[in-house]
């Protein structure tokens, strides 16, 4: 008797020995799972070549004990049966899974005949009797069940962890079987805001409750002009759906110490900590950020309710004296904060001085006026939401200058559990097109584990049908592209453009992400 299983491969360390039409098919079901893939062969079919070359590590060499050292699973696939039962034999030695492509009976598993419907897997276990019919099942299968499927069971899946962070044990079976018996193209075409909506009904109807949000609420914000004048949008558009807002002014911690680098302060998410507080002791019930500053990861007991239309999401060059970046003469001193911005202005011009700057855009803007600087770099939403401007103000464009993930758009924070002030703010705020860009990014920094001093820049938008992500780490840079459906695909691209990025760092032989302590801090610039 078998016991059919699924191994997460994502990043990890696969090797397969053999380099003809079989391992070539096992190679394929392993890129398609993430796998990292150590080839170990002499010789290659020319359709491994193409993929050695853009995705595949390749030693062409005859096996080796040493060939599967760091494995988490090995393929025996070579044309020569002792040598793959040696391979068997030293893996299964080493404690680590092994597969003979060549023999179902010999080796610790086989690779069932499978296919992929979205995040969903049919596995076919035919005991390798009937190799043929188990591919016909699976067409079959396929065309029965259809790609709606596979979008639903996504939804799903991000519905259950939803649950768990809202509802008792005792209440979630109801819920998830209640959104499981819904029709399979309403859940297919349903975001991530969508399925959380219907958890709020699905609840709200459960627990008899004709609970309303009150119409006032309080919301915390940044001292700063630039953010009152953010809060200030978001509770405009509220106030349209008869909600009115009173703001809490917060000075944070990167506000009170403006005049030193964010890295000298020896914190993360300096501009974002103190508001969360506010949410958390009740003070407030929701908080605006600009998207930029937000960490990739929040903490269990809040979310994201709502991103805003994004504005410019360009960063500029600002000078009183000279009309461009290239007019700048050598030695010329520019003012950022960011190490963003600092690598690949570096890459641009090496022959430039560059200064850390603090403050907010007014104070960044007299500084530039009173010739502290020659100029400086800031991003365009600021300017552009406070009607700002210095003599000489150009935009970079998006594939010279890569923004920062998230740049231009705003969003409102509210506690996980308040189902219902997430919804209003969803309805009167969010733009799915923002959301879709802003969630490839965010999958995208993520993966990278990019951080407050990661010189790393991601911008995603959409070109006709496609959405299109940039990305920058330091001097490296890469682009993607695919036709998207919702959340879940956009945050695939992301991890895909993260993954390239890193592929291309390590092939130039380049640095981590991570800048040095030093090096002032991402994400945190105006």
């Amino acid at each position: 008797m078998s016991l059919p299983i699924s191994l997460n491969m994502f990043g990890r360390l696969a090797v397969i020995v053999g380099g003809g039409a079989i391992a070539l098919r096992k190679l394929h079901s392993l890129l398609e799972a993430g796998a990292d893939v150590r080839i170990i062969a002499p010789h290659a079919v020319p359709e491994m070549q193409a993929l050695i070359k853009e995705q595949v590590t390749y030693r062409e060499k005859t096996y080796e004990r040493e060939d599967i050292d760091g494995a988490f699973l090995v393929i025996a696939a070579t044309n020569n049966g002792s040598v793959n039962a040696r391979i068997v034999a030293d893996a299964q030695k080493a404690g680590t899974i092994v597969i003979d492509a060549t023999d179902g009976d010999r080796g610790d598993a086989i690779m069932l005949a499978s296919a992929k419907i979205g995040d969903v897997t049919i596995a076919i276990d035919s005991g390798g009797s009937t190799p043929a019919f188990a591919k016909r099942m699976l067409q079959d299968a396929q065309a029965m069940l259809g790609d709606a499927y596979g979008r639903a069971a996504r939804v799903l899946g991000h519905a259950r962890t939803y649950v768990k962070l809202v509802l008792s044990l005792d209440e979630r079976t109801d819920v998830l079987r209640t959104l499981s018996n819904l029709p399979i193209e309403q859940l297919a075409a349903m975001n991530t805001i969508e399925i959380e909506h219907e958890v709020e009904g699905i609840i709200a109807r459960q627990r008899g409750s004709g609970k309303h949000y009150p119409r006032a609420v309080i919301c915390a914000s940044r001292s700063s002009s630039l953010a009152l004048t953010q809060t200030r949008t978001v509770a405009a558009q509220l106030a349209q759906r008869g909600i009115a807002t009173t703001i809490l002014q917060i000075t944070t911690t990167g506000d009170r110490f403006n005049d030193r680098p964010i890295a000298a302060l020896g914190t993360e998410n300096v501009f974002v900590k103190e508001l969360e507080f506010a949410l958390r002791d009740k003070r407030a019930d929701y908080a605006v950020h600009s998207c930029k500053d937000l960490p990739t990861k929040l903490p269990t007991d809040m979310h994201i309710a709502a991103i805003s239309v994004r504005e410019d999401p360009r960063d500029a060059y600002c000078s009183e004296r000279y009309a461009t970046f290239l007019d700048l003469p050598a030695g010329a001193r520019v003012g950022t904060s960011s190490p963003r911005r600092l690598a690949q202005l570096t890459a641009l011009r090496g022959d430039l001085r560059y200064e850390e700057i603090r403050g907010n855009v007014d104070t960044r803007l007299h500084k530039l006026h009173e010739g502290e600087y020659d100029a400086v770099v800031l991003a365009m939403a600021g300017l552009n939401r406070l009607h700002a401007h210095a003599k000489y103000t150009v935009p970079f464009e998006v594939d010279v200058l890569v923004p920062a993930t998230g740049q231009g758009a705003l969003v409102a924070e509210t506690r996980t559990e308040d189902m219902i002030l997430t919804q209003e703010l969803y309805d009167a705020l969010n733009d799915t097109e923002t959301e879709m860009c802003v969630h490839c990014e965010r999958a995208a920094l993520r993966a990278l584990r990019g951080g407050c001093r990661s010189p790393v820049g991601i911008h995603a938008y959409f070109n006709g049908t496609n959405l299109v992500a940039l990305g920058s780490l330091g001097a490296v840079r890469a682009q993607v592209e695919a036709a998207i459906e919702g959340p879940y695909d956009a945050e695939a691209l992301g991890q895909r453009l993260a993954l390239e990025l890193e592929h291309r760092r390590d092939a130039q032989g380049g640095a981590p992400a991570e800048a040095s302590s030093g090096a002032p801090a991402e994400r945190r610039e105006t």
